[in-house]
């Protein structure tokens, strides 16, 4: 009967871990289920058969679980959970095409530090300098970069 439990807890336990790793990923109930009936799967075996099956035991859940987890994700299934796909999409620079460092504009919302600014007409994602610029306000363009600007206050004298 203790050599069925053994087996049984082994299952359950690999089935635990293969939830774990396919269908609830991160550490869960699963997961840690799992791994405790494996481990008391080779207390067992160490408490009713001594050190020889107890080691033995040992060495099919190492083995054991590893491969599964390996073969589910080499399998047709496991390959359906792996995305796979590359994203080749660029941001949009038609916006700061035309704002050269230098230009001036004026802020449309509040920038803290990173809000929107309209230079040369265009309405664009803005950052400042590290301090909080508000709403209205002028503003002077330091670095241009693909969709964000860099400016600065404008201070009057």
């Amino acid at each position: 009967m203790t050599i069925l439990a053994i087996i049984v807890l082994i299952l359950l336990g690999l089935l635990l871990l293969l939830l774990e790793f396919a269908v609830v990923p991160g550490v869960t109930i699963a997961g840690i289920g799992g791994f405790l009936l494996l481990a008391y799967s080779v207390y067992l075996a160490f408490a009713q058969y001594g050190t020889l099956a107890g080691f033995i035991t040992l060495v099919i859940v190492l083995v054991a679980a590893p491969a599964l987890i390996y073969y589910l994700f080499r399998s047709r299934a496991g390959r359906k959970m792996i995305l796979e796909t590359n994203i080749d999409a660029k941001v949009d620079t038609t916006e700061t095409e035309n704002i050269q460092p230098g230009d001036a504009g004026i802020t449309i919302g509040r920038l803290a530090p990173m809000g929107k600014v309209r230079v040369n007409g265009v309405s664009v994602e803005a950052q400042s300098t590290g301090s909080f610029i508000d709403q209205n306000k002028p503003v002077r363009v330091l670095k241009v970069y693909p969709g964000k600007i860099i400016v600065e206050l404008i201070k009057s004298e």
